[in-house]
């Protein structure tokens, strides 16, 4: 990458620099970036203090350099604010990279011969652990079984967890491990039926699980965060962090190793409760990493059915969901977080009413509390207004859309889509809209998030013309989501998200301009370098990335 001083005039001098305290200049390419309205702006270069954050933002001004600044000449690549995701699962996401992947079968026999390949390759492993399964990809669409399991691996307990992270499926092994059977009661919130455990019935599996040791978890932070800053992310929000995940995260800082930025919401009262004894509300280590929240669940989600409805599930007739929490349950679990700030998963329409009345009844209104709903996905059309009203934050994932949009239809039938996905209503009615993927969930790269947010349609170019397109956000709108937005929703609009003098200096180059790309091409973009604090942290180029 060239360095030299060729493009630039004598126009403007700027203050002197050594190279102890170099400045840099970051020239020469497109800038894009959302506008607080949410419109598109361009520029053309930054200039970023040694300090790692932004001093100005460059519209073709030309100037003489100080001795010992530094250079950085896009060669006229589009450079964009490091992407945020609003809603992620860090340590989820590193040991799923690291365990047995069912992403994407098409069939039940597919997802068998994935088992009986990682057994045979991992044969001391005493339990096989997978995710990513969705049985809506399979033509029968039935849900999996322990005897489906049984006659791939019988001597050690396999444990395999939905797309969704709201069920999973274990082998006999693994119930005898965990002392259960289809006869145990299930908790409230929760199914048991052949194998398959439901929301709140996972735990009685997942408790007897042996715990990750520390290094694990170590190495976990790590995979996923290469593999986050790769996609574009300088900045996510993790919905759901436990006591042990947390000091994992400190540890990173301490040992330097944490380079990508962690919005951190823990995971249900009694973890917040353990946190807060040693940790304080708010950023640290140079906004790396901040305990902002709590992570509560209203209900379960909609492939497994546990999404809370309001009324019963059109391809189930009789099921309405699972309501995790009783409406005096959540009041009280919101009054109890005190400064801290909630965030309630909710997908069925039931459970987002839930969810709006109890921010309403414990004064939502009152002061810049910033309370979210995670995902939002399904809602009464009369509710869509609440969250202006309250100023509540509406947390969605494009892609989420884009995977379930026949699933829902077949969930909900056709008159009960009104409220479904419903971005440009909440962005029109005033709610901010926060943006992210929910990985592992769905894939962490934002710009098929950002694709599909304009398109309303998938990878795959469907529907023609897009899915309800009347809730296609424009392009100003969606960046917006995945930064200043994102950002906002994190108390973080201070910091970063925007590359506004006094942010850091968190950017991103990649292979085309979003402004000129078909929403097809979007969802294809490449990223080259990722830039936190003014430094390179990650680079397609084999040369390496610090």
């Amino acid at each position: 990458m060239r360095t030299n001083l060729a493009p630039l005039a004598a126009a403007l001098l700027l203050g002197a620099a050594s190279p102890a305290t170099a400045d840099l200049l970051v020239t020469n390419v497109k800038g894009v970036r959302a506008t607080p309205d949410r419109k598109i702006e361009r520029f053309t270069g930054l200039l970023v203090g040694d300090d790692g954050k932004v001093k100005r933002v460059l519209n073709g001004e030309t100037f003489r350099l100080p001795a010992g600044t530094r250079v950085l000449n896009g060669g006229g690549r589009t450079l964009l604010p490091g992407l945020i995701d609003a809603h992620g699962h860090v340590m989820g996401y590193g040991m799923a990279l690291g365990q047995l992947d069912l992403t994407g079968t098409r069939s039940l026999a597919e997802l068998q011969q994935r088992l009986r390949d990682y057994a045979a390759a991992n044969p001391t492993l005493p339990w096989i652990i997978g995710r990513g399964w969705n049985q809506e990809l399979w033509a029968d669409k039935r849900f999996p079984t322990n005897a489906d399991l049984d006659g791939i691996v019988k001597g050690r307990p396999v444990w395999l967890e939905r797309v969704d992270g709201h069920a999973s499926v274990a082998n006999s092994a693994a119930m005898t491990a965990a002392g259960v059977t289809d006869a145990t009661p299930a908790p409230n919130g929760g199914r048991i039926e052949q194998g398959l455990f439901t929301d709140a019935a996972t735990d009685l599996v997942a408790r007897a699980i042996p715990a990750p040791t520390p290094e694990m978890r170590r190495e976990a932070l790590l995979r996923a965060q290469t593999a986050l800053l790769s996609r574009g992310l300088t900045a996510v929000a993790d919905m759901g962090t436990s006591p042990e995940e947390w000091a994992v995260m400190k540890g990173g800082v301490a040992r330097g190793e944490l380079s990508i930025r962690i919005m951190s919401y823990a995971a249900g009262g009694q973890a917040l409760s353990a946190l807060r004894r040693t940790e304080a509300r708010g950023w640290q280590a140079n906004d790396r990493l901040g305990l902002l929240g709590v992570k509560l669940y209203a209900d379960g989600a909609l492939g497994s059915r546990g999404a809370w409805l309001k009324a019963p599930y059109a391809d189930a007739p009789g099921v309405r969901g699972l309501p995790l929490l009783t409406p005096a349950q959540l009041r009280a679990e919101i009054k109890a977080a005190g400064p801290f700030q909630v965030a309630v998963h909710a997908i069925g329409d039931a459970a987002n009413a839930m969810v709006l009345s109890a921010y309403e009844a414990n004064g939502a209104r009152v002061g810049d509390k910033r309370w979210r709903v995670e995902h939002a996905q399904i809602l009464d059309v009369a509710d869509l207004g609440r969250f202006a009203r309250d100023r509540v934050i509406a947390s969605m994932q494009p892609t989420h859309q884009t995977s379930d949009r026949l699933m829902a239809e077949a969930r909900l039938g056709p008159t009960r889509l009104g409220g479904a996905y419903a971005w440009q209503t909440i962005e029109k009615s005033g709610a901010r809209l926060a943006l992210g993927s929910d990985f592992p969930v769905e894939d962490p790269a934002p710009f098929p998030g950002l694709a599909a947010a304009v398109s309303r349609q998938g990878l795959d170019d469907q529907p023609a013309g897009g899915w309800r397109p009347w809730e296609k956000l424009t392009l100003g709108q969606a960046l917006a989501g995945f930064t200043r937005d994102a950002a906002w929703a994190g108390f973080a609009e201070s910091k970063f998200g925007a590359l506004e003098p006094g942010q850091w200096a968190d950017f991103i180059l990649v292979d085309r301009d979003p402004v000129a790309a078909r929403p097809h091409d979007l969802a294809r973009t490449k990223v080259q370098q990722t830039w936190i604090a003014g430094k390179m942290v990650w680079s397609v180029s084999p040369s390496g990335a610090k």
